[in-house]
């Protein structure tokens, strides 16, 4: 059961990802993003987010600022635009994410407590 627990999560949260970085990129470059590209840019952003967090992420602060521009650095090296573009894409993923992962709260389907507010 924990591995499937585990596949669904990480389909659900690549799902989430993409759609994001989709719609950032749409938005920021005005232009008709492919969804293949926003999968490969969310997956590649993921496992280079963790591979961060393994060697920086137990520094306070400076490590989650390092694996942050190494994401938008992904999302830089994906799209074009420069770095500008890129923070700009995250950022509009960043929204969406949160704001699929409340709905999700919402109806149920996850806790509140993985938006990160205890008690909500």
């Amino acid at each position: 059961m924990a591995a499937a627990d585990s596949i669904l999560i990480f389909v659900l949260s690549l799902l989430v990802g993409t759609i994001g970085i989709l719609a950032g990129a749409r938005l920021v470059l005005d232009r008709d993003a492919s969804f293949v590209n926003a999968a490969v840019t969310a997956l590649i952003g993921a496992v280079a987010w963790a591979v961060t967090s393994f060697f920086v992420g137990w520094i306070p602060l400076l490590g989650i600022l390092l694996m942050l521009i190494v994401w938008v650095g992904v999302i830089n090296w994906r799209y074009p635009g420069g770095w500008g573009s890129a923070v700009a894409i995250g950022f509009v993923a960043w929204i969406v994410a949160v704001g699929i992962v409340y709905l999700f709260a919402v109806v149920g389907f996850v806790t509140p407590d993985v938006l990160g507010i205890p008690g909500v």
